[in-house]
Formats: structure tokens, sequence, C-alpha cells
């Protein structure tokens, strides 16, 4: 097998981009040793596959991937530049051929190793069973054989197990702990990516319904309101009427408990104005000179006044330049300053604010919805960005599990990251519709229902919407980028909602559904417990333990692969002979495989 960069056969298709192909060749019987790269012309090369040594994964900051080959004669090569996307593919043709293994030392690094049975007589060093090498295998393995033994042939298990299936078989899922190839997205460090695996039933059909037009008839004589999950579930399917919102929002965003009566409601409003204007007092009394030397404040205000001045303008609450509604907007965020020390203002809260100040009419009210608006959303402004990073990943995750095809083929243009939707879970779709729509969204979102992520299922409607658009297209990471920016204010609130429900019962009606994505969706329901210390499960592991230790250790062997749930059982079988799995561990491996 060759790679041949830069030469186009003219009587081989290649089924890829014409910058490279992998081909097939004669198999040769012949010892060599390291044949140097031949290099045809200036900007072209070709190269065995089986002289792979090594290749690295690198990127520029602005997203273009680069791989760099390195031949087993030390020859690196000249780096190979994808500036329309095609990573993906290249890995995947060279992994029908050899083995890509990432260094232990080196997560962009990854190790070319032989796609057949002869990586069978690969070393221990190769393959790393004992990490700090085999010069104190004797002194470790007397302190402890049974740790040393069976932390080292799990390591085997695992790699064989991989090598000798087939890189396409449905059983050879890619997971963090993979090591037979290169991960196909720039991971960030605790991420995971996942295969659905599973086939999802058709798309249910979704009708949306009316506003809740009427309230005191949910409440109860003292003001009480009797059923607060029938008013999230009426919000949820059709909103609220725009003269209710006013009251209803006081509670989807825990300014008022729900089960709290009028006379209770009158004393938390006084309470809480009193309190929202002993923190307006404490910015409000700086003077210009204390402030000269509190830059944290300082820098505060400044940022404040910049993003007040272009907050929904078109607004006629926020319009002019002497507006009353911008000075509002200005006394609120810097109260939240002297609220929330630790987080301030970041830019963003502006646009969360706006909406409720326009509901309520009223600072100290629009002030504590704002808080509990930001109770939901404060992770998105923490400097780490460690929410945002993680909800990229949930919803990278949803993509694999509705439509892989539209995932892969994003990724294929280096936005599999999914970046570009970044805008859009940071301040909840606010730039994305009109501010009568951002009303109704958010006291949608505000339920909480069907999940808490159901925003990022919000994101995949629109996501798929737009699978016309990208898929059979020309689009690169630009073009891509510059069309999810340019759907502002072109979106139908009812059909992405309508789309994202839909999402979220056909993966709720799928039986095989993936963990993470049940967790992603709220579906997953740890273990109790109580069931794995039950007496019925003590005795179905000891039963267990006896009959293994009956059935002999060859036959313990094969069940080898790590796994948490059976880490006793199959322990036991080592116990008996680990002085025969390191003396011999290759010819077990063929009882194993065989």
């Amino acid at each position: 097998m060759f790679f041949i960069y830069g030469v186009e056969d003219t009587n081989f298709d290649p089924g890829y981009e014409p910058d490279w192909a992998v081909i097939s060749t004669v198999k040769r019987d012949q010892v060599r040793e390291h044949p140097p790269v031949k290099e045809t012309s200036q900007w072209s090369f070709s190269l065995p596959l089986s002289e792979l040594y090594s290749l690295r994964r690198s990127r520029f900051s602005l997203g273009r991937n680069f791989l760099v080959f390195t031949s087993r004669g030390g020859h690196p090569l000249p780096p190979l530049h994808f500036h329309r996307g095609g990573t993906r593919e290249l890995l995947r043709a060279m992994q029908r051929y050899i083995i890509l293994a990432p260094s232990p030392v080196d997560g962009r690094l990854f190790l070319a190793y032989p796609h057949d049975s002869g990586a069978l007589s690969q070393s221990f060093d190769e393959l790393h069973l004992f990490d700090d090498g085999s010069s104190d295998l004797v002194s470790r393995f007397i302190q402890d054989p049974y740790a040393t033994t069976f932390g080292g042939f799990s390591k085997v298990t695992n790699f064989f197990r991989g090598a000798l299936r087939p890189p396409d078989s449905p059983f050879h899922p890619r997971g963090p702990q993979d090591h037979h190839g290169p991960p196909t997205a720039d991971d960030e460090p605790g991420f995971e990516l996942i295969t659905c695996g599973v086939e999802l039933g058709p798309k249910p059909d979704v009708t949306r319904g009316q506003p809740l037009d009427k309230w005191e008839e949910f409440l109860d004589p003292e003001g009480r309101v009797k059923d607060p999950q029938q008013i999230k579930e009426l919000v949820f399917r059709g909103g609220i009427t725009p003269s209710l919102r006013k009251d209803v929002w006081k509670f989807l965003l825990g300014f008022y408990p729900w089960n709290s009566t009028v006379k209770e409601r009158e004393d938390i409003l006084r309470m809480k104005t009193d309190e929202y204007f002993r923190m307006k007092v404490q910015w409000k009394s700086v003077s210009e000179e204390q402030e000269m030397r509190n830059s944290l404040l300082r820098g505060y205000r400044s940022l404040i006044e910049r993003d007040v001045s272009r907050t929904d303008r078109h607004n006629t609450f926020f319009s002019g330049n002497d507006n009353p509604g911008l000075t509002l907007l200005n006394d609120v965020l810097m109260t939240y300053c002297m609220f929330n020390f630790d987080l301030g203002y970041v830019q963003g809260m502006s646009d969360l604010l706006a909406p409720l100040l326009f509901v309520t009419q009223n600072e100290v009210e629009s002030f504590w919805c704002l808080t509990g608006f930001m109770e939901m959303v404060h992770q998105n402004f923490e400097e780490s960005q460690e929410a945002m990073k993680q909800q990229l990943l949930q919803l990278s995750l949803l993509m694999k599990a509705l439509d892989p095809e539209l995932l892969d083929y994003l990724d294929t243009q280096d936005s599999g990251s999914l970046c570009f939707c970044f805008r859009w879970l940071l301040i909840w779709f606010k730039r994305e519709f009109s501010f009568e729509d951002i009303l109704s969204l958010w006291e949608v979102l505000w339920t909480r229902l069907p999940c808490e992520n159901f925003h990022l299922l919000m994101a995949a409607s629109i996501l798929e919407s737009q699978r016309g658009e990208f898929i059979g297209s020309d689009h690169d990471f630009n073009t891509i980028l510059k069309h999810i920016n340019e759907l502002t204010m072109k979106l139908d609130l009812q059909t992405v909602l309508r789309g994202a429900e839909a999402n979220y019962l056909q993966l709720a009606c799928c039986k095989e559904l993936p963990v993470k994505v049940q967790e992603v969706i709220g579906l997953y329901v740890p273990p109790s417990p109580d069931d794995e210390t039950s007496p019925e499960s003590e005795s179905h592991e000891t039963q267990q333990l006896l009959s293994q230790s009956q059935a002999g250790w060859v036959h313990g062997l094969t069940l080898l692969t790590p796994n948490p749930d059976s880490v006793v059982s199959n322990v036991f079988p080592l116990l008996i002979c680990p002085v025969l799995v390191i003396v011999c561990p290759l010819e077990l491996l063929f009882l194993v495989f065989n």
C-alpha cells in the first residue's frame, strides 16, 4: 500500500480528493531497510504505508487542519494542508490498511502498525503493557502479582479485541479509550465521542397548542397556584398571552414561589424591593475619586454603558438617546454586579435583561427576574467557558444520533465542533428571532420541559432544517459560518419548536439509545446503590464466582475484557496461575482468540 501526494494517476479514480489517494499494490516478499521517500517533484512524494512510522495532526488558529507524516527511517515529509476538509476521509481510508494508535505521551501523535495478524507479534514495549518499562517488572510482580498481571493483561485484551475486528464492524465502537485510530474531531479533555449505533424511528407529528389566556382560575382562594405542573405544560405547549406574561413570568423565574399566597407575595415584594435598593446604593454612592481606584467597577461600568447603547434600540422601549428605558437597563445591570461579585457583568447579559424589563416595566421586578434567569444560564458567562464547551459537545451527541450524515459532512468541512452555534446557546437564540418571538421562546424554555436541555434540541432542529443547504454543496468553514449568521430573523419559531419536540419524542422512543444521549435529554436513571448491594445481587455474584472457579482458568481468560461490573469474576481465574500469564502471554492469547 502506498500513500501518494500530489501525483494524479489518470488510470485510477481514488474516489477522494484529487490531492491524495490510498491505493493497493502487489505485495512483494522481499526484505528492505526503510527505503527513502520518493519525491517525484518539488511538491509531491510517495511512501509505502508499510514504511509509515507516525503521523501528527495539527491545526492553525483559524481551524485549518494539516498532517505531518514520518517514515520508519526517521524522514519527516512535507506537511499536508487541507483547506477544504478531507482529513477524516484520509484517515478512514488509511485505517483500511494500517492501525493508527495514539501515542501515550502526545495526544496528536499517532503511531502506525500493520492491520493484520502480524500485530500479534508486537513486543510488550509496543503494546505498553507495563507503563514503567520492564526493568522493575520482577520486583513489581513479587510485591503485587495480581495487580501487575491483571493490569497488563487487560491492555492486551483491549488491544487485540480491536485489532482483530474489521474497522467497519458494527461491534467496533469508537470511544475515548479506543487506541486503534485517531479521533475524528478535536476533542477537548474529558470529552467523549460516541456512535449512536441504533436506528431511530420516524419523527412524530407535533402540533402546538393555544397560549395560556386564563390565570385566576388556576389559583385557590388564598392565591396559591393549584397545579404548577399544569401551568408549565400549558406554557410549554403554547406560550402565554401578552397580558398575563408579567404575572406568570415571576413564577417561572422564581421571583414568587408557586405555593405562595397573595399576602405572602406582598411581603416578598416589599422585602426584595428593600434589598434591591440597598445594593443599588452601594454602587451609586461610589465617588469618582473612589472609582478611579477601583478598576473592576470602572471596567464593569464602561462595558455596561457600551452594551446598553446598542441593545434592542429598534424597540420603542429602548429607542432614542434620552430614553428612560436605557437608564433602567444600565441601573439594573450595575446592581447585578453588586449582587454577584464573582461573575459581575459579561457581554450578552444586557440581551437577557431587555425582554424582562420590557415585559415587567419595573426596575425591581426585572432585576429579580434576571437573577432567576441567570440561575439557569450563569455558567454560560463564566470565564472558563467549560459549560459552553460541554453544551457544544452535547449538541454534537444529539446530532450524531439524529442526523449522523449531516454531522459527518460538517466534520469534513472542519465544522464538526459546531462552534458556529455558540451564540445560539450563549443567549438562548436572542439574536436569531424577532423580539416578540423571543418572548414566546423564552417562556417555553423556562418551563424546563420536556428536559432542561430543550434549547439543544432546538439547535439541532435548526441544523436539520438546513440539511439541504449543506449536504452536496461546496461550502467550506467560512461559508458555513456565513450561512448560519445569515439565518438571523429568517427562522420560523413554531416550526423550530415543533422540530425540537419531535426530536425529543423520537429519541425518547428509542429503546437502545446510548447512555450519553439519554443523559443529555434527561432520560438516564442511574442504577440504585441498593440494587447493587442487595442480598439477591450478592448471591448471584457468589454463584457466578463459584462457577468460574470450577470452569478453569483458561476459560476465564476470555472474560478479561475490562468491565467494572465483573471485576471480581474476572480476577479470580488469574489468581490461580499468575506466573504462567507472565511467562507465555502470546501463547495464551492464541488460546483466547482461537
